[in-house]
């Protein structure tokens, strides 16, 4: 699958890590959920670091669809707020 962190770029993850990137995102969906902004963050650099280190990055110059579209670093936990779905950001 092809993974965007907006503000970075897109990362080729295979589908065998989707399973570990739900359960980082259902962390990052029960901080926003508790409003707990320590978590929040803890929960947020997690994922994306997940999918930085088990995804291979793609050149910058070979932009494809994205499956999946996750925040950047920066994000507050309003914005992730408005970006989860019911299923969170990661669907599955």
């Amino acid at each position: 699958m092809i993974v965007r962190i907006l503000g970075e770029g897109q990362w080729q993850v295979d589908d065998e890590h989707l399973q570990e990137l739900n359960v980082l995102d259902g962390w990052l969906e029960q901080a926003v959920e508790d409003g707990d902004g320590t978590a929040f963050a803890h929960a947020l650099t997690a994922l994306l670091y997940s999918v930085r280190d088990l995804g291979t990055r793609l050149p910058a110059e070979r932009i494809v669809p994205s499956e999946l579209i996750l925040p950047d670093a920066d994000a507050t936990m309003e914005r992730v707020r408005e970006l989860l779905a019911g299923d969170g950001l990661i669907p599955g």
